[in-house]
């Protein structure tokens, strides 16, 4: 899978092709260890099944992948949430912004088919890891959704709500390094108000010291299940 991005470093800032290979989507990966497992027996009393371990990497296509501006889902159960992203390319540590849209009503039986269902899209901006690592904590997710044409905020919170990049491909990898063409999702942030379907979903990861963010919105089409 090739996506065109553009890459956004100290030194450079151009487009390019990006090969992903693998795309890895982390969850429950919480650094507050106590409030998690709270949300896991929360998840576990509407039929979601507590995960075989703590983080847990869901695989997915990597042809789910996508910059669209548009997806189409079946049925009225999935739903977005905002995540950040880190991909290896050549040798490069890159951080994006992307929304896991999943299936909620297949999640409750099979999460990781849930997660193959339905395309993941991504900032089209991409920011070198090394330019941000000095100030990781400081950058904050956002999401909103579009309903009836009302725009609500979604989701809000520091990076510092998940494990930091290290610990997340530390625990993937047993090493320092994804693997070259690996895309991971970061795991999420609660939703304010709960889990709902939108019409649109919009999406950022905001770095504050830099005065920049990774920004992304698109649209749920949604098709008809016939039986």
């Amino acid at each position: 899978m090739t996506i065109r991005f553009r890459l956004n470093s100290k030194n450079d800032d151009y487009t390019a092709n990006v090969t992903i290979r693998e795309a890895i989507l982390a969850g429950w990966t919480g650094r507050d260890r106590a409030a998690l497992e709270k949300h896991i027996e929360e998840m576990a009393a509407v039929g979601v099944r507590r995960p075989p371990s703590v983080p847990v990497f869901y695989r997915c296509s990597a042809s789910r992948l996508t910059t669209a501006d548009e997806i189409q889902v079946v049925g009225e159960d999935s739903s977005g949430e905002v995540e950040f992203v880190l991909i290896q390319s050549e040798g490069t540590l890159w951080v994006g912004a992307g929304s896991d849209q999943t299936d909620r009503k297949v999640e409750a039986y099979g999460i990781t088919v849930s997660k193959q269902m339905c395309d993941k899209p991504m900032a089209p901006e991409l920011w070198s890891y090394e330019e941000v690592a000095p100030h990781w904590d400081e950058l904050v997710l956002r999401a909103w959704v579009v309903r009836d044409g009302a725009r609500e905020l979604y989701q809000q919170g520091a990076v510092t709500a998940m494990m930091s990049p290290p610990a997340l491909i530390r625990e993937y990898t047993g090493s320092d390094k994804l693997p070259d063409g690996s895309a991971m999702f970061s795991g999420t942030l609660p939703a304010i108000g709960g889990l709902r379907p939108a019409q649109r979903f919009e999406f950022e990861l905001e770095d504050p010291i830099l005065r920049r963010s990774l920004r992304h919105a698109y649209a749920i089409r949604t098709l008809p299940i016939a039986g």
